[in-house]
């Protein structure tokens, strides 16, 4: 990689970090996991996001249960049918919801002139591994059968997510590879957990964060596995997959200041090792998260006009 992999920090993402720290928000590590689900909730679910013409919550079909999901899909003056985006909200499997990514959705649905379906899987303590993959997979194949309801193209169905909700995007795109599809055009990988370990430099120099720890992640990872043992299972962490050779190409955003940074460029360059097409997007100045800064940070409003692009290029 030519580009370095941490600079000085964005001085309008240092803003937004001061403006949540000034808040009094704990780590997240540090709260119950009630207390930590309502404060994901109150940070990221305010902002002012666009309007999108067509948003219906909707519950598909689950091992389980139902799974509800939220479809996104706005104005376009062409009735032809869109690419779609199935995507997965971070959180680390334990904290998040349809609210939290809505504005992200609204501005991916917007910019990529696609539909975009967010799922509300299961999430941890209480549905641990493999809970939230199955109702990934469950609802990317509701997604495949049911895209032309609502306007959208089953030949261009791509995986999308935020951290965990990265993660979930790779391991469904595993899956999808593995058990015959669905064929997935793409995977869009933003700052993904890849790989149950704590090894690397980026959790030494970003360990204390901003806005994500060591200690939060050990502790999401506590809550999301049942044992050890399932660190090691590549459906947990796919950076530990044998074989990447197959898969969809992929967009793989990291950032700098982030703890999860080595494992998100360890996962591209695996990808790109195995002939998969990749677009590495590294943010050496930015946090973990900061996407959804996009009114404030310009750099993270820019990233999203580039996603939008690929998805309207599908």
């Amino acid at each position: 990689m030519t580009t370095p992999l941490r600079t000085e920090l964005d001085p309008e993402a240092a803003e937004v970090i001061e403006e949540i720290e000034a808040a009094g928000v704990p780590e997240w590590s540090a709260m119950s996991v009630a207390s930590a689900r309502r404060v994901e909730d109150e940070v990221f679910s305010g902002g002012d996001p666009p309007n999108v013409e067509f948003v219906r919550d909707l519950a598909v079909p689950g091992l389980d249960g139902e799974i509800p999901i939220r479809v996104y899909r706005d104005a376009d003056e062409s009735d032809s049918p869109r690419p779609v985006l199935v995507y997965y909200h971070g959180g680390g499997w334990v904290l998040g919801t349809l609210d939290s990514i809505d504005g992200v959705c609204r501005r991916l649905a917007r910019r990529g002139e696609c539909v975009v379906v967010s799922v509300d899987y299961r999430l941890a303590p209480e549905h641990p591994f493999p809970a939230a993959m199955e109702d990934a997979v469950a609802a990317l194949r509701w997604t495949a059968d049911n895209a032309d309801a609502f306007g959208g193209d089953p030949d261009r169905l791509a995986v999308g997510g935020t951290s965990a909700g990265g993660n979930l995007a790779a391991v469904t795109a595993l899956r999808a590879r593995e058990e015959n599809g669905p064929a997935l055009a793409h995977q869009f990988l933003f700052y993904p957990i890849t790989n149950h370990a704590f090894d690397t430099d980026s959790y030494d120099v970003n360990g204390d964060g901003p806005l994500l720890t060591r200690a939060d992640m050990e502790w999401f990872w506590d809550h999301y596995l049942r044992s050890e043992v399932d660190g090691a299972n590549p459906y947990a962490s796919p950076l530990r997959a044998p074989d990447l050779s197959g898969l969809p190409p992929a967009t793989v955003l990291t950032c700098g200041f982030d703890p999860l940074r080595d494992e998100g460029v360890a996962y591209a360059e695996r990808l790109d090792s195995a002939d998969v097409a990749v677009r590495h997007d590294h943010h050496p100045d930015q946090p973990h998260g900061f996407l959804s800064t996009s009114e404030s940070v310009a750099a993270a409003d820019t990233a999203l006009d580039e996603i939008g692009e690929e998805l309207r290029s599908l």
